[in-house]
């Protein structure tokens, strides 16, 4: 089957939701070696969850940040081209918060490897002074686009994005934050002014996808999936935007069954994805971009397959 009659037959731009176990020649009319694979794992929402659940909780047993380190170390092993992602509230919780501020948190997504992480508004539970303090314990990025740190301390800290080259493939990473006014004490963000997640969100995707010439662009979102009122979330992100591929969640602990796919201002499909919270879920998006005879990638949308894993 050619591709373009592949996709034109999947009616949503060539963004497959799922896991499937057949080749991706047959999915998508090419040969395997046409195809460049990027495994994305997400979390958001950890919330100072270092052990697992106790006996007689609701979750009992699940989650754990060793077992999670055991998956995400099992699919480095399998997978040539990985990318480890949080959305934010990293802080909270747990007693070994209250204990350690933030310290065991940090060291051990260190340890795990992780790629990038957003801000989330529990992630200033301790005050910016007290992020600052344990940020030494973070060998990752903190990325945020729509936040103003010009007076803040924590402006020489953030960065707005970050580009990953996993083989061929360039991936353009940024944040977005909820408003934190209302909802985190301002004594406790200081001088941060929120500023418009949309605008932030279409200037920097356009920046990473023109600017970057990145083949993938994916947003770290602390905004929520989605409300009841027209308050800015992942679902109105991804129909006011241009440029960004997927959205990777938080804030609203959501547990989706499958990623959603919403068209954005190009009426090209966005994957927005949310794994509850506390680590109870480790997401995965595996990501087949396809290259052309020259073995440039090609601009068109990826074709994604989907699953998540229960921490356990």
């Amino acid at each position: 089957m050619k591709r373009r009659d592949f996709i034109k037959k999947l009616g949503i731009g060539g963004v497959v939701l799922g896991a499937s176990t057949l080749p991706l020649e047959i999915l998508a009319g090419g040969r395997q070696e046409d195809f460049v694979k990027l495994t994305i794992l997400h979390t958001n929402d950890t919330h100072s969850r270092i052990d697992p659940f106790p006996a007689g909780s609701k979750y009992e047993g699940l989650g754990g940040m060793a077992k999670r380190a055991h998956l995400v170390k099992q699919i480095r092993n399998e997978e040539e081209h990985v990318l480890l992602l949080d959305a934010g509230d990293i802080f909270q919780g747990t007693p070994y918060f209250n204990v350690y501020g933030g310290e065991l948190e940090f060291k051990l997504m260190s340890e795990m490897g992780y790629d990038a992480t957003t801000l989330g508004n529990h992630d200033f539970d301790a005050g910016v002074d007290g992020l600052i303090k344990q940020l030494p314990f973070a060998k990752f990025p903190f990325l945020n686009a729509n936040y103003n740190f010009d007076d803040s301390p924590l402006q020489q800290h953030i960065q707005p994005y970050k580009v990953f080259e996993k083989g061929t493939i360039k991936i353009g990473v940024f944040g977005v934050g909820i408003e934190l006014e209302g909802l985190v004490p301002d004594k406790l963000y200081g001088n941060i002014k929120y500023q418009d997640p949309i605008q932030a969100a279409n200037s920097t995707a356009y920046a990473l996808k023109n600017d970057w010439d990145c083949d993938l662009v994916v947003c770290l979102s602390h905004l929520g999936y989605s409300y009841k009122s027209n308050k800015v979330s992942d679902l109105i992100l991804a129909q006011t935007t241009e440029n960004v591929d997927i959205i990777i969640g938080g804030h609203t602990h959501t547990f989706l069954d499958k990623p959603m796919i919403v068209n954005n201002l190009n009426n090209q499909p966005v994957v927005v994805n949310q794994v509850g919270w506390a680590g109870i879920n480790l997401g995965r998006l595996d990501v087949s971009l396809i290259k052309d005879k020259k073995k440039n990638l090609k601009k068109i949308p990826p074709v994604i397959f989907s699953k998540k894993t229960i921490v356990k």
